[in-house]
């Protein structure tokens, strides 16, 4: 019973902690950041199973962890008034053309990222951007105004 209490903790730990890292860095990860993933992963798993290394240990906290992925998964699906705390919420970032700073700075985004974005998606200047969104998964959309 330890072990699954220790790896539920830990679940929530990691799943706090990408909720902090935000949704642009980890929708864009350098190699550092996989780097870190895997040795948060690491650490984690020595909190979670100490000195354990038998198999029942080890499928106790797989399943205690993938039980509490879908369950969040499945929270996420049928309430949906707990869906932005777990998911978060799509972000616009520019509307009619111009930036909106505040929500930039707020995920972390320069402009130069933005543009970037822009251009990856065949729009030469966020002059021709309606709405560009910051989406849950990191990825930004891009509705270009009509012309």
């Amino acid at each position: 019973m330890d072990l699954v209490i220790r790896a539920a903790v830990a679940f929530f730990f990691v799943y706090l902690l990408t909720r902090i890292i935000g949704r642009r860095e980890l929708s864009s990860m350098q190699p550092f950041d996989l780097i870190m993933l895997i040795m948060i992963g690491d650490l984690v798993q020595q909190g979670v199973t100490q000195n354990d290394f038998s198999v029942t240990g080890a499928l106790l906290v797989g399943g205690t962890i993938g039980l509490l992925t879908v369950a969040v998964s499945y929270l996420s699906f049928r309430v949906p008034r707990l869906r932005p705390a777990l998911d978060g919420e799509p972000i616009i970032v520019v509307e009619d053309g111009k930036p909106i700073k505040r929500n930039l700075e707020r995920n972390r985004i320069t402009l130069e990222e933005l543009a970037a974005a822009a251009r990856q998606n065949q729009l030469d200047s966020l002059d021709d951007i309606r709405w560009a969104v910051l989406e849950t998964n990191g990825r930004i959309s891009f509705i270009p105004k009509r012309a």
